[in-house]
């Protein structure tokens, strides 16, 4: 039997410069200020990376200009529909800047998040983006004190860590409860997941229609499977609600499946409203209404004030209220 391979030597910026035939200063001003060197001479050194598969130590350049390139970005799950069109607008204005995205998934744990903001700090990000209101811990001080730009999104405070670009959860649920109450809806139900934006939009639900209401919780992230066992943990309570709220588009599309498979008609026994506008819900059969939240703006806007920060300008508006609309479809407006 063969013996394993050794792993091979990392490539250096020395062995780049042997394989340009030139000097080592001159390979380093190649490649960290081109300007400096002839194209003829870029031209050798960048040949010169290509033949050995030299990557460049971009940590010790950062450490050198106290710049890392990079923002590191916390969503709660990379899967969730609701928040792709912010990673990719900020996926887009951040490259165009000369920042790349680095993204972390917190699952919705607090220790997680802790853990993941020490890391980008360790990493010493230019910035954070975060999906949400980040959490009370020790490791939210010492974020405080590196003086790093923080936007906070997808929530709404007075009080937010440095910036933020969201909307407010509370308003939301006050909202879809209004918009019940003006068909003369009182018999309701929520569908909901079981994390902390989505309890805001309960409570705002809940204050505007005056009372407790049933309510099916669901561990998030929700989904269509997740939907359909709402639904029948509430009809197996008491009699058909007239409409239910749910926390996501996912989770309301499972109410529909599990309405439809029972024989309910939607809207006429039973209405539906979902939370997110994904971009399927128009699609569905009723199409479903939904709190529609223009993500694309929420990455727009933290795009802008992140960059702002880290050129030093000053920002004359740290707190961005994209607002919210409920988009009517037949799940309601039959």
């Amino acid at each position: 039997m063969s013996s394993p391979t050794p792993p091979s030597k990392s490539v250096t910026l020395h062995d780049v410069a042997q394989a340009a035939g030139v000097s080592l200063i001159t390979a380093s001003r190649a490649l960290g200020n081109p300007q400096l060197v002839s194209e003829r001479t870029r031209a050798k050194v960048a040949q010169a990376v290509q033949a050995t598969g030299y990557v460049p130590n971009l940590l010790a350049g950062g450490l050198k200009s106290r710049r890392s390139m990079a923002v590191g970005a916390l969503v709660p799950f990379v899967a969730v529909p609701q928040f792709l069109p912010m990673v990719q607008v900020l996926t887009e204005q951040l490259d165009a800047a000369g920042y790349q995205l680095i993204l972390g998934q917190t699952g919705y744990d607090h220790a997680r998040e802790a853990a993941l903001l020490d890391t980008f700090m360790g990493r010493r990000v230019d910035g954070m983006v975060v999906a949400g209101l980040l959490a009370a811990t020790p490791a939210l001080e010492r974020l405080r004190r590196s003086g790093i730009p923080v936007v906070e999104t997808w929530d709404l405070t007075e009080r937010p860590v440095d910036m933020l670009a969201g909307f407010s959860h509370g308003a939301v649920g006050s909202a879809v409860a209004g918009y019940f109450l003006a068909r003369g809806w009182r018999e309701v139900a929520v569908a909901s997941g079981d994390d902390e934006r989505a309890a805001r939009r309960l409570a705002g639900f809940e204050a505007a229609m005056g009372r407790k209401v049933p309510t099916a919780l669901v561990k998030a992230p929700s989904n269509l499977a997740l939907g359909r066992a709402a639904l029948a943990d509430l009809l197996a309570r008491g009699p058909v609600p007239r409409a239910v709220f749910c926390s996501s588009d996912g989770l309301a599309q499972g109410v529909l499946t599990e309405a439809l498979a029972r024989g309910l008609r939607v809207p006429q026994d039973l209405a539906v409203v979902g939370f997110g506008g994904a971009d399927f819900a128009a699609h569905l059969e009723p199409g479903l209404t939904t709190v529609q939240i223009d993500a694309t703006a929420i990455g727009r806007h933290a795009a802008s004030l992140l960059l702002a920060r880290c050129r030093g300008e000053p920002v004359a508006q740290p707190v961005v209220d994209v607002g919210f609309t409920i988009v009517e479809r037949a799940s309601t407006a039959g």
